[in-house]
């Protein structure tokens, strides 16, 4: 069988499709992570603890820590929220092959999510339980990729299940 047709024939689809069918949402978790500690880093590295550039205005870089998670939710409860972390990976892993993946959107969703939660996590197992926030956007709590992530991946999600999951094919009338 000559190779074009070997890429082109239905035997390569099923192991393929297998195999890549949580690509995009690892690929999303893993980009997520790779943003979320690279500007912590670079705030960490330029900025002094409590430094806002500019000094004042709605928008700033305010280098903060919490021990909450996302917008400072459950304060001083690092412990608590790294051990439901990684409970929370740990299950999502294994039941990563019984999750509907067809779906584009919730992929997408379900990567942020998963890139959020690690992103802070390695803060909190790195910084004995501190997170590394510096989006500070007026009266807002300051806050990370990661949070956003979290954020954004959980109203994805919500729209998926309130929307999308809900469309029923229409059933074939009887015969």
């Amino acid at each position: 069988m000559p190779f074009q047709d070997m890429l082109n024939s239905n035997t390569m689809d099923k192991p393929n499709r297998k195999a890549t069918r949580g690509l995009l949402l690892i690929l999303i978790a893993l980009v997520v992570i790779g943003l979320d500690q690279l500007t912590k880093y670079l705030i960490r590295a330029h900025m002094e603890l409590g430094e806002s550039i500019p000094r004042e205005g709605i928008f700033r870089l305010t280098y903060t820590t919490n021990t909450g998670g996302a917008f400072g939710i459950l304060a001083n409860q690092a412990f608590l929220l790294a051990v439901v972390a990684i409970i929370g990976i740990a299950v999502f892993l294994v039941y990563l092959r019984y999750i509907p993946l067809q779906s584009t959107l919730l992929k997408v969703g379900l990567g942020l999510d998963m890139g959020g939660a690690i992103g802070n996590l390695v803060d909190r197992l790195r910084f004995d339980g501190r997170v590394t926030d510096f989006i500070d956007i007026g009266a807002w709590p300051v806050f990370n990729v990661s949070d956003m992530s979290i954020v954004v991946g959980t109203i994805v999600i919500a729209y998926y299940l309130l929307f999308v999951s809900q469309r029923k094919v229409p059933d074939k009338p009887p015969t």
